[in-house]
């Protein structure tokens, strides 16, 4: 890999903006395309200082590290396109998916990439959108992982765990499960709660604001709403994983099912970043839960 690798971003989101933003700010070349693409990306996109080329093959053409940092149901899709761009162009890159995809996934989404010739490298981001003062941790995996290090050198906190192809993804799922799957699972009893009209008692019993899962689960609540469409596949892809080494899906299926549910309501309208009133979130929830019910 080379000292100054061009990177490209698949997709500029919350997140992939934020991480080509850092790697900007070190001094490298960031480029994406944006075709296709609506104005909140775009926007995103221009304020990170991105490079838009016109084509995936330019796109595939230019950069030295693809970070795909998509939602997880558009893992596959955009790992295809990409191959295919690298079968036309004849491009020699890196494809690091950094999606929150089960290692049943993974291992879907390294075949058809190494199939067009590219190499490929499994990653999983930890942590929120990395600012001035604070990153995610970025793991690595596979045989090709250490390439990925370069980008230490370019304000990403890289950290490499091994030669297993599915190893970071794994460790994203089931930490991911322990935040935003505990986090449905307290968004739920506190709304059944509100429905059942003993949401004071319950308060009461578990300490009020002092317990500290619930005191989490409630900054979460207060800012999951609009990403809460994006959890619905990853909530799906840690169950797929629990399933893998013989353990329930349920629970992760019914934390997809609560993130449905708030996908639909008025909370899920606004960019991300948008943070609700607590209180708004429970009134909004429990009435979309009495209209289930009806």
């Amino acid at each position: 890999m080379i000292d100054t690798p061009v990177v490209g971003i698949l997709s500029p989101g919350e997140m992939g903006a934020a991480v080509g933003r850092v790697l900007r700010e070190h001094g490298l070349r960031v480029v994406t395309c944006l075709q296709g693409r609506g104005e909140w990306t775009l926007s995103r996109a221009r304020e990170a200082g991105f490079q838009d080329l016109p084509s995936y093959d330019e796109l595939i053409s230019e950069a030295d590290i693809i970070l795909s940092i998509l939602p997880p149901a558009q893992a596959l899709a955009v790992a295809g396109s990409a191959a295919d761009a690298v079968r036309r162009t004849g491009a020699h890159v890196v494809y690091v998916d950094c999606n929150a995809i089960a290692p049943q996934t993974v291992r879907k989404v390294a075949h058809i990439v190494k199939q067009s010739g590219a190499e490929y490298i499994d990653a999983g981001i930890i942590g929120g959108p990395p600012s001035r003062e604070h990153g995610p941790h970025i793991y690595a995996s596979g045989p090709n992982a250490q390439s990925l290090e370069v980008l230490k050198s370019y304000g990403l906190d890289v950290r490499v765990m091994g030669d297993g192809i599915d190893q970071a993804s794994s460790l994203k799922m089931v930490y991911a499960a322990s935040t935003k799957g505990i986090g449905a699972l307290w968004m739920e009893l506190i709304v059944a709660a509100e429905a059942m009209g003993i949401r004071d008692a319950l308060e009461q019993e578990i300490g009020g604001g002092e317990h500290l899962s619930r005191s989490r689960a409630e900054r979460f609540m207060a800012g999951m709403a609009p990403k809460s469409g994006r959890y619905v596949g990853e909530m799906e892809e840690i169950a797929a994983t629990f399933a893998g080494v013989g353990l329930t899906p349920r629970m992760l299926l019914g934390a997809a099912d609560m993130f449905t549910l708030v996908s639909g309501t008025p909370l899920a309208d606004h960019p991300g970043g948008h943070h609700h009133e607590l209180e708004r979130v429970i009134e909004c929830l429990a009435q979309a839960a009495a209209n289930a019910r009806t």
